[in-house]
């Protein structure tokens, strides 16, 4: 028996498959983190991948959003769409990532905008690159393996 008013559907996340979201909510899942927007180093002879505190130019350091989303795959060559493959394949994507997370079947967390409510409980948590990230503009790309870093793997 349903409350009159209350909509007791479970979410689209829990719903759907990543392949069956429309934009909106495939966009929506986007926790905020940033942490795919950093560079990533590969070791040329093991193919291991490692993450730094090196923003792309366009991350807002602050906000952790894209300053030109809408046009970032033409203003930076090498940015890569996150699309239902690489969430399902691509292990340098966080543990934490919401699209990663859906796409392994455990759902999102407790801080994700979705679930709290607001999109300060991803900062507040501890999980996005909020003052951890420096703009690639500052860096000399022959440093970049100064950089390099390990974030929490775990989800408080």
């Amino acid at each position: 028996m349903t409350t009159p008013g209350h909509n007791n559907q479970a979410p689209f996340w829990e719903l759907k498959t990543l392949d069956e979201m429309t934009p909106e909510e495939w966009e929506s899942l986007c926790d905020g983190c940033g942490r795919c927007c950093t560079h990533k180093l590969e070791d040329e002879d093991t193919g291991d991948i490692f993450a730094t505190q090196i923003a792309c130019r366009l991350l807002d350091c602050e906000q952790c959003l894209c300053s030109d989303y809408p046009n970032r795959l033409e203003q930076v060559p090498d940015c890569l769409q996150i699309t239902p493959e690489i969430a399902r394949t691509a292990s340098w994507l966080p543990s934490s990532c919401a699209y990663r997370r859906v796409a392994e079947g455990r759902g999102l967390a407790w801080w994700h905008h979705l679930v709290s409510g607001t999109r300060e409980t991803v900062h507040t948590a501890g999980i996005s690159v909020r003052g951890r990230v420096m703009p690639e503009q500052s860096i000399d790309p022959d440093d970049y393996e100064e950089h390099i870093v390990t974030w929490i793997q775990n989800e408080p």
